[in-house]
């Protein structure tokens, strides 16, 4: 199935015969989403990638003898995947399976929302920052950039949403667009507080749940402390996907400019993280 919608998009040799010559050395038509999913984590070292793990070749589809596709050939494919929006696609097909296989099974969403820095430097051509991206305070410290807000699964932390914006858009403004048509309860972080009087909210159908802040917890009894205590071990599964993505992937900081081509890259690795977070569900509950 994921072949077959992919099929239509092939790679679109160019008119020099340099280039023409890299795209031929595909080997099979399944190989370049292979390749993709194989050094989303690397970024820049595709090559170097695939002549270092004998996985990541086998997987790719190369035998020993023939010649790895270089950066260029990925950064076409990768374009295709932008225009044609499949990186959506791919990202509902994964789903799909993950629900087929009984992974997308609760009622309920966890909201959050992480930065993902961009340079803030001048230093350049236009010199100016990125008109896309935006500054925004958490805490004592100022971030500029964009944010990635995900909804994930209550009970298997599988990601179910995924939508991006600048960084001084406030997560509260998305946890309606976060969760599922179906779901009846929405647990968020503090910066969720409020969640359930906005507009968007349906608080007759939906439960929505925040933490507390810090400064709010100090003056609770200890039986809600516990309470506290309980809702973050539960909540803890939206953090887990963003250490995928941001630590294991090393997505910390933008790698193109604009929202676009940032969205489509954080889509694709979210299809890739859910791989992960589904294996390990399945681990723990044989």
């Amino acid at each position: 199935m994921l072949i077959t919608r992919r099929q239509p998009f092939s790679i679109i040799p160019k008119a020099s015969a340099s280039s023409k010559m890299h795209v031929e050395r595909m080997p099979t038509s399944e190989d370049p989403l292979r390749t993709e999913f194989s050094t989303s984590g690397t970024w820049n070292c595709v090559k170097e990638t695939l002549h270092d793990s004998f996985a990541c070749r086998r997987f790719v589809g190369l035998t020993m003898d023939s010649k790895c596709p270089d950066e260029t050939t990925i950064l076409r494919f990768r374009h295709l995947l932008e225009k044609n929006g499949l990186d959506k696609q791919v990202f509902d097909l994964f789903k799909q399976q993950l629900t087929n296989r009984g992974l997308l099974f609760s009622k309920g969403t966890i909201v959050d929302g992480s930065f993902i820095e961009a340079p803030s430097s001048t230093k350049n051509a236009d010199k100016k920052r990125d008109p896309e991206m935006h500054s925004a305070k958490k805490g004592n410290n100022w971030h500029f950039g964009m944010k990635m807000h995900i909804g994930v699964d209550k009970a298997t932390g599988i990601i179910h949403t995924v939508i991006t914006t600048p960084a001084n858009v406030h997560d509260v403004t998305k946890a309606d667009e976060l969760r599922r048509p179906d779901d009846w309860e929405v647990i968020g972080d503090s910066g969720y507080l409020g969640m359930e009087k906005r507009d968007s909210a349906d608080p007759e159908r939906v439960t929505y749940t925040a933490a507390k802040r810090y400064s709010q917890r100090k003056k609770l009894s200890a039986e809600r402390i516990a309470d506290e205590k309980l809702l973050s071990s539960i909540r803890c599964k939206v953090e887990h996907a963003f250490h995928r993505i941001k630590v294991q992937f090393g997505y910390k900081k933008v790698r193109y400019r604009g929202l676009a081509k940032n969205t489509a890259r954080l889509t694709m690795l979210a299809s890739i993280a859910n791989m992960f977070i589904g294996n390990c569900f399945e681990n723990r509950t044989k």
